[in-house]
């Protein structure tokens, strides 16, 4: 890794007190959706998602206004890209729509403060990278994800798996989420870097703080959040150095990143970056559809009778559930030259925002899309781990994880029953719950 100094300057944009930050945008979630002006719609906003409303908004949009301008608010302007096949002509153009961190990155939001080239908020990962940079970082880690390593994991992930079933209270509510999704993937997080597993919630807090840094319940100010986060460098730093001295190259996923031609000498910001991004990548997206699979069957509970009934739909069920979920509500793409979609015309420079969460609901491309069936046809695919370049590198552990976990549900329980209403993440980029009460009940 290059020794090049971190840069630790914060622009005032990180210094602004999320407070008032959240009270300058405050909305009324429980406006009459069809009372506002389809030009003030801004489906974007965090609260949307945290009130499980964001659905009905994008339903409208993707009715009346498919290819959206938003102009006002946090994010604006930015367009709202909401039908399926208009998402997967932006994600599999990466030539005319970048992912690039310097022309906006992959997240709204994304874009760097003006004049301040590589402040501590500034973290590339290869993901927001454009070919040929990107190819050649994701090459470095892409063969620990292909199918015959991942199938040597599965007997890991079933033991562990129903490990963490077996200790579950009976008779008692708890909340699914920590008890259950959250254990699961931070320890397979802690082995795929090979690190203690002591040291998994540590990775799930990295994990939680990406996703809070502008929440006042958490942080004072953006600032504050980004120091907590610069503390996962100080640990991976260690970790890196330990990999490095090593005579025997390992099979962790950072001794590939220390040895790899195009990560071995990556800035700090970078390195941080990056291992943001398989934290984020293994932790968040599994354990919401971990959750999202219980809250689901419960709220389609014909559709839980006929899991119960029909074990060997769990392949198919695994599927529909990462549909319905869509962990990772959006992805952001910046358009490289003018172009058009719907008879928009898009600018260059423009943001574009693929709401994934909105075209898995699109039912000219699925039929009935609005009801959650575990027989569901694989194709036509999700749009939820990407498609193109960028899709998700490690879909395969994901889908595994989710596969394993309700095989070994099934034989221990006859029902996981929701107790209580969920606490929705107050974020529009992972589609998350943190607090799901429930009671198991043995078969």
């Amino acid at each position: 890794m290059s020794t090049t100094e971190v840069d630790g300057s914060i622009g005032e944009p990180l210094k602004r007190a999320n407070a008032d930050t959240l009270e300058k945008y405050a909305i009324d979630v429980n406006r009459d959706l069809y009372s506002i002006p389809l030009n003030q719609m801004n489906p974007a906003h965090p609260d949307l998602f945290q009130a499980n409303v964001a659905p009905e908004y994008f339903a409208r949009l993707r009715a009346e206004d498919p290819v959206h301008l938003c102009e006002e608010g946090q994010f604006a302007p930015y367009w709202s890209i909401t039908k399926y096949e208009d998402i997967e002509y932006v994600d599999t153009h990466h030539d005319l729509f970048s992912s690039d961190i310097l022309n906006g990155g992959i997240r709204i939001g994304g874009r760097p403060i003006e004049g301040e080239p590589n402040p501590m908020s500034h973290l590339p990962m290869f993901i927001m990278q454009d070919p040929p940079k990107h190819d050649e970082q994701r090459e470095v880690l892409a063969s620990k994800f292909r199918p015959n390593n991942m199938n040597e994991l599965e007997p890991l992930i079933r033991e562990r798996a129903g490990h963490i079933l077996d200790k579950l209270p009976r008779g008692e509510p708890f909340n699914w989420v920590r008890e259950v999704s959250v254990e699961l993937t931070g320890q397979m997080l802690a082995t795929l870097f090979d690190i203690p597993q002591e040291d998994r919630h540590l990775l799930i807090h990295w994990s939680d703080t990406i996703e809070r840094l502008g929440d006042p319940n958490y942080f004072e100010t953006i600032e504050d959040g980004f120091k907590e986060l610069w503390k996962c460098h100080e640990y991976f730093d260690a970790v890196w150095k330990k990999r490095a001295a090593q005579s025997e190259r390992g099979f962790d996923l950072i001794s590939m990143l220390v040895h790899g031609e195009a990560t071995k000498n990556m800035t700090p910001n970078e390195y941080l970056g990056n291992i943001i991004l398989l934290i984020v990548g293994g932790n968040d997206t599994t354990r919401n559809s971990i959750t999202g699979g219980v809250l689901a069957l419960n709220q389609f509970p014909e559709q839980y009778d006929k899991l119960m009934a029909n074990p060997e739909l769990i392949p198919s069920m695994v599927n529909e559930v990462i549909r319905w979920q869509s962990p990772i509500a959006h992805m952001c793409r910046t358009a490289m030259e003018d172009t058009e979609i719907r008879g928009k015309q898009i600018k260059k420079g423009d943001k574009i925002v693929m709401w994934y969460t909105s075209g898995n609901r699109d039912d000219e491309i699925i039929p009935n899309a609005n009801e959650f069936m575990i027989d569901r046809p694989k194709f036509p695919r999700h749009l939820s781990f990407g498609k193109g370049l960028h899709h998700c590198l490690g879909k395969r552990l994901g889908e595994m994880q989710l596969k394993t976990i309700w095989e070994e549900i099934i034989k221990r329980f006859s029902r996981i029953e929701v107790v209580g209403e969920p606490t929705y993440l107050r974020s529009s980029f992972i589609n998350g719950i943190t607090d799901l009460p429930v009671i198991v009940h043995d078969r």
